[in-house]
């Protein structure tokens, strides 16, 4: 029962840090960068699928009920709805198939690194497609500015992420709370 606790305050936490860090922000176009992504990795590797996407739906639905959660200090049904929500509705894809690859991994560093490669291609491509039709813009346009300029700031995410990750998991596991 102990641990069954402590793994919901481990997504309790993983959905605060989100709705704390993801806000801040850096403008490369319509796109911020943020450290969402960062986040939502960290949970995957952590928490595994299950806990992690339960973070990030904590997250969404605090930020579509209007906390200032998103990028930007913002939040609300229109964020959320907007040409860029896609790619917050992708940290669901994200959240769950790093979780999946780590965990069937064993948590492997390598495997989880191309899981969660594979998981933000999976935001990127559920956001691109969501940012095309609701921008009425063409893909190489959306390509080119929604996903292009991210990918190696993703990439350091991801490296920090199971670097961080590890090392929470591997005290947490220690301390047996999960």
């Amino acid at each position: 029962m102990k641990k069954k606790y402590s793994e919901l305050a481990a997504c309790a936490l993983m959905a605060a840090l989100l709705c704390v860090l993801s806000p801040f922000s850096i403008p490369v176009g319509p796109i911020p960068v943020n450290p969402a992504i960062f986040v939502v990795c960290l949970a995957s590797y952590i928490l595994g699928a299950k806990g992690a996407f339960l973070s990030v739906l904590v997250y969404l639905l605090l930020g579509l009920a209007g906390l200032p959660v998103f990028s930007g200090f913002s939040g609300g049904l229109g964020k959320l709805a907007g040409p860029t929500g896609g790619y917050l509705i992708g940290y669901l894809f994200t959240a769950f198939i790093a979780g999946l690859a780590a965990e069937k991994s064993g948590r492997r560093i390598v495997i989880s690194f191309f899981g969660m490669i594979v998981a933000v291609a999976a935001a990127y491509f559920f956001g691109t497609v969501w940012f095309v039709i609701s921008a009425n813009a063409e893909l190489g346009y959306a390509l080119s500015v929604c996903v292009l300029p991210f990918i190696p700031f993703d990439i350091a995410k991801i490296a920090a992420a199971l670097l961080l990750g590890r090392a929470i998991r591997g005290a947490l596991s220690r301390a047996g709370l999960i």
